[in-house]
């Protein structure tokens, strides 16, 4: 009868309640999923069926969690943010405070298991981070971090560190561009020794 309590494997529930079934993939496991799909293939290429594909739900499920192929994208998107906001705040709390240690902070943020070959793939992600207001702010607040992260390493004077680490930031950036249209030896190893090369010519040192 209605109301009466049963008892599975321990659990007591009523009789007649709705029992939800438990998520047997979690919605980072999906947006991790559609991050492969977007970095191997592109972002237009973020369905719910190349999605399904990966993370072995069905594309109807998706529909249900996430309503549209573009919310799926963007919340994709959002969390490739939130992993790199972790990855920098780890290598921040991890490398030397020293110039090379800037160097290696910011090849370390070069994905891993990502070949080379992926890059212009991320440079079409990049392409949708600017074209949303909030993608967009977020990647002016991890600039800020990084730049921060980068000039304390470089200088001692708080005005040189913000010098410093914007043009640092914005070395790295220009490199790796330039790396990818060139692909002359590995992306991670070519940008790290175009930034060595950038310190010793400002006689950056030490901070």
């Amino acid at each position: 009868m209605l109301g009466a309590r049963v008892y599975i494997n321990e659990r007591s529930f009523t009789i007649g309640e709705t029992l939800a079934r438990p998520r047997t993939v979690t919605d980072q496991a999906i947006l991790d999923g559609a991050l492969e799909v977007a970095n191997r293939r592109g972002p237009a290429n973020v369905t719910f069926a190349s999605v399904s594909a990966v993370v072995g739900l069905s594309p109807a499920t998706l529909v249900q969690r996430f309503g549209t192929k573009e919310a799926l994208l963007r919340a994709a998107l959002e969390r490739a943010w939130d992993l790199l906001d972790e990855a920098t705040a780890r290598e921040d709390e991890r490398q030397p405070v020293t110039p090379d240690g800037a160097v290696a902070l910011v090849t370390a943020l070069w994905p891993e298991g990502q070949g080379d070959e992926a890059y212009a793939e991320g440079l079409l992600l990049l392409y949708e981070d600017m074209r949303d207001p909030v993608l967009r702010a977020r990647g002016v607040r991890w600039r800020a971090a990084l730049m921060q992260a980068l000039g304390r390493r470089l200088a001692s004077d708080p005005a040189r560190q913000d010098e410093l680490g914007r043009l640092m930031a914005s070395q790295w950036q220009g490199a790796q561009i330039w790396w990818a249209f060139e692909r002359e030896g590995r992306g991670r190893e070519a940008v790290a020794a175009e930034l060595r090369t950038w310190l010793k010519a400002l006689a950056v040192d030490k901070p």
